[in-house]
């Protein structure tokens, strides 16, 4: 027996030195591997098809099985502590454990052996390749002769990004089927030039910018998403603009970071360290924006699923009455033009995951005009209608799940489509009633439609309605015929002045005109605003904007009701507010408001001017912000008033902006410079309010203050009678005191004892942010939001972006004390002058002395 083992041993001892061939596992490469190779995972089998490796051996190159229980093998790089798969070259087509990676001169190729084609490629550069290099990043990249790359595994990302990859715009990383199945699934994130969004097939369902963790810094123009140790940034075309940003902890040294789109349909952020995950970000967070995650047409609700009323399981949602059926795809159906459709409605509180993504198919159209679109379209499988605004949207090709949901704007109604199951014979027979009674039929039916048509002209239900518009004098008889969707109430220039009392009731004036208060004939309280600044403008251009700011509903936006115009008068009619507006209660000294009072206000007004900003159909710049235009209703909840009057500016007065819009003590600093106008002017305006409101003053106001005298060196002093009133300058105070941190001394002295000092720092600290002189360090009003909330981390104003508030003081001082003049006197800041590097004296001046374009 002895004998007969050490013979067999000899003779594998001569095999492996005589003939090498014999032997069924290659060399293992460290970072580099050069033309004229070859790998396949049997090759490769004692190193787990593993051929090269980063040189710190972080990453390595391999050739092997995600799933031991399907032969199936996939060239790739992976995270060897973590064991994580970063790239992928054959995702879509595994191959056999003998299948073969060659390296040519010629690029990189992946070859079924069995079928003799090639798999995969990377070749038909300019230039031979000389080396293939995994380095310690993760890229796996291609080099020439001369050292220059030629092709890098970072520039065709499947679905994982880690630090210091850069995803360009336009750039995609696509989910896989599953842990062990690296097929792409019908997920995709997507780098947009403002935004980093999530698709299921090709339907936008989540925006990073949406998430509470994310940052707004600038807006930019995108050009790439990229990752390293303190988070996640979308960078500007100038490569290093940060536009938007999630921050993250440093990890640790040996920590390895990973951006991956999983196959659960979430975008996640996590750190490998010692051995353990953890996850550090992850969108979205509700199951129920995952758009298939309870199935076709499966019912949502708070991550369970069931089906939507009508419907009941039977492996998918189905309808219950079994004369219906859900419409086959449109191939199965070409030729056939006879289905007749029927519609399920689905639950008031229930919405689709696109339909907060897109624009509607048609505005302004009646629910029954969207269910003929939907039947008239193939591929429509269903449709949302919104009552308020007549929007229809057809949800088209793929049919995902719905979604309970509390805040379904616009009152959207969801109807599912369905075929009518018929038999053949009931299909043959026509009722002999029907032959009768066709001609009455039609015209009672003719007749119904003509008195429907004039009864909602009359009330002026206009969600779809046309228009008659024309002049109103005897001379002429000419009407303009005009179409305008989604328009709100018309009225008449008679029924607002019989509402009014001919203009009686007047309860406040602005740049645009003049408000007046009105009952209507329903007895509806309504504020009537006669536009007396717009000077001539096209009918057809003035409603197509009402049409715009009519379908814009937010709890804390004044709601417009109706309009006219009528010849040359325009009038819009508002919602009734009865607290009036804020500066009528913050200033007022009969009344103070509680502090929680003011946060709510300033949180309800943040919240208002965040959804004209990102999350109304078109994004509204206010240019007015101040507390004349912000509205209390009986709860003393902030609704924002004129927030869509900038939108009727015809585009010759949108260059005289400054003098139509602007309020002085508000005005952004970028508005006399040649900056380029942005939401970020709101934010300024907001951050000079939020400073109104903690003091509950005027920011350019005077300031009582005693009048004391020492008594002679008795330590004590004496107040003589009289106070001394200086001026002051809020927001400069504001900056000292944040700089000394004595916040206490900023609040509404009416509120002592009645504030904490945590309290006040909060929204000085915000305020301060907003007011930043440099507009892409203001935050955006979603971040606002954020901080205000809690749900953000609360801003570190920028002292170097602020010093011009210190200019303004000295200015206000010096203008009040020559003309004595303590009330609202307007700061503007000019251009620093590159010599002096000072204010010039016209930093001051107001804002009907400025002209020109901006």
């Amino acid at each position: 027996m002895a004998s007969s083992s050490s013979f067999f041993f000899l003779l594998f001892c001569f095999s492996f030195v005589f003939c090498p061939f014999f032997t069924l596992a290659g060399p293992l490469y460290n970072q580099f591997v050069y033309p004229d190779f070859t790998a396949s995972n049997f090759q490769f089998i004692d190193y787990s098809g593993t051929f090269l490796l980063s040189p710190n051996a972080s990453f390595k190159a391999s050739i092997s099985n995600p799933n031991p229980h399907v032969k199936q093998y996939y060239f790739a790089v992976v995270h060897d502590p973590s064991n994580t798969i970063i790239w992928t070259a054959n995702r879509d087509q595994p191959i056999s454990d003998s299948d073969k990676l060659y390296l040519t001169s010629d690029g990189l190729s992946i070859h079924d052996e069995a079928n003799n084609r090639t798999i995969w490629s990377a070749s038909q550069f300019r230039t031979k390749v000389s080396v293939l290099e995994l380095q310690e990043s993760g890229n796996l990249v291609l080099l020439d002769s001369n050292n220059v790359s030629v092709w890098e595994s970072f520039d065709h990302p499947t679905d994982a990004l880690v630090m210091g990859q850069k995803l360009l715009v336009g750039k995609s990383l696509d989910g896989s089927v599953s842990g062990s199945d690296l097929a792409r699934s019908d997920y995709r994130l997507i780098v947009t030039d403002n935004d980093v969004i999530l698709q299921w097939k090709g339907m936008t369902y989540w925006k990073l910018s949406m998430d509470t963790k994310a940052l707004m810094m600038s807006y930019s123009v995108v050009s790439f998403l990229v990752m390293n140790e303190t988070g996640l940034y979308l960078v500007g075309s100038d490569g290093f603009t940060v536009v938007l940003m999630v921050s993250m902890a440093k990890p640790d040294q040996s920590g390895f970071r990973i951006a991956k789109l999983g196959s659960d349909a979430r975008f996640s952020i996590s750190t490998h360290v010692n051995q353990k995950w953890g996850q550090e970000f992850s969108g979205p967070v509700d199951d129920c924006q995952i758009p298939f995650f309870c199935g076709r047409i499966g019912l949502c609700t708070t991550g369970t699923c069931s089906c939507p009323p009508g419907f009941h399981t039977n492996f998918q949602c189905e309808p219950t009455d079994s004369s219906l059926s859900l419409p086959p795809s449109c191939n199965a159906t070409r030729g056939k033009v006879d289905s007749v459709f029927s519609y399920l409605k689905l639950g008031d509180d229930m919405d689709y995951f696109a339909n907060n993504f897109v624009d509607p198919t048609r505005h302004g159209v009646n629910l029954s005009t969207c269910e003929g679109l939907c039947s008239q379209n193939c591929s429509c499988l269903g449709f949302f209608h919104g009552s308020s605004s007549g929007s229809c949207y057809l949800l088209q090709s793929h049919m995902g799940s719905i979604m309970s949901s509390s805040t379904n704007k616009d009152d959207r109604a969801g109807y599912i489509k369905t075929i009518v199951v018929s038999s053949p014979s009931e299909d043959r027979k026509f009722p002999i009633a029907a032959l009768v009674l066709l001609p009455s039929s039609g015209v009672f039916l003719f007749t119904i439609i003509i008195i429907g048509f004039l009864w909602c002209r009359r009330n002026r239900l206009s969600g779809s309605s046309i228009f008659k518009l024309g002049r109103n004098d005897s001379a002429s008889s000419e009407l303009e015929i005009i179409s305008i969707p989604g328009l709100p109430v018309r009225f008449n220039s008679e029924e607002l002045a019989m509402a009014t009392e001919n203009f009686n009731t007047k309860i406040g004036s602005g740049g645009f005109g003049v408000v007046y208060k009105g009952i209507l004939s329903d007895k509806t309280v309504v504020a009537v605003k006669k536009i007396t600044s717009l000077g001539v403008q096209g009918k057809k251009e003035f409603l197509s904007e009402i049409a715009v700011i009519g379908n814009i509903h937010h709890v804390n936006l004044v709601r417009l009701k109706g309009f006219c115009a009528q010849g040359n008068q325009r009038f819009l009619v508002y919602e009734y507010m009865n607290k009036g507006s804020l500066d009528r209660t913050l200033f007022c000294d009969e009344t103070v408001l509680e502090w929680q009072e003011r946060f709510e206000i300033a949180l309800g007004t943040a919240r208002g001017l965040a959804y004209l900003h990102s999350e109304c159909e078109h994004k509204i710049i206010h240019c007015d912000v101040k507390p004349e235009n912000i509205l209390l209703d009986d709860k003393l909840q902030a609704k924002i008033s004129d927030f869509g009057l900038s939108k009727l500016l015809t585009p010759e007065q949108s260059s005289l902006f400054t003098t139509m819009r602007g309020t002085r003590g508000y005005l952004a600093p970028e508005w006399l410079t040649s900056s380029t106008i942005s939401d970020k002017i709101d934010v300024y305006s907001y951050g000079m309010v939020l400073l109104e409101i903690v003091r509950g003053r005027k920011n350019c106001s005077a300031q009582t203050h005693s009048r004391s005298t020492e008594n002679g060196g008795s330590g004590t002093s004496s107040s003589s009678p009289g106070p001394e009133s200086r001026p002051e300058y809020f927001p400069l105070l504001a900056l000292q005191m944040h700089e000394q941190r004595r916040y206490l001394q900023l609040a509404d002295p009416r509120l002592a004892g009645l504030v904490t000092s945590e309290e006040v720092e909060k929204l000085v600290r915000i305020a301060l942010c907003c007011v930043h002189e440099e507009p892409m360090l203001r935050p955006t009003m979603a971040n606002v939001v954020g901080m205000l909330e809690g749900v953000a981390p609360l801003g570190v104003p920028q002292i170097n972006s602020l010093n011009f508030l210190r200019f303004y003081g000295r200015r206000f001082t010096e203008a009040s004390t020559m003309e004595g003049e303590h009330n609202e006197i307007l700061l503007h800041p000019q251009p620093r002058s590159s010599s002096s590097g000072s204010y010039n004296s016209l930093s001051y001046i107001s804002s009907q002395q400025v002209s020109g374009p901006r």
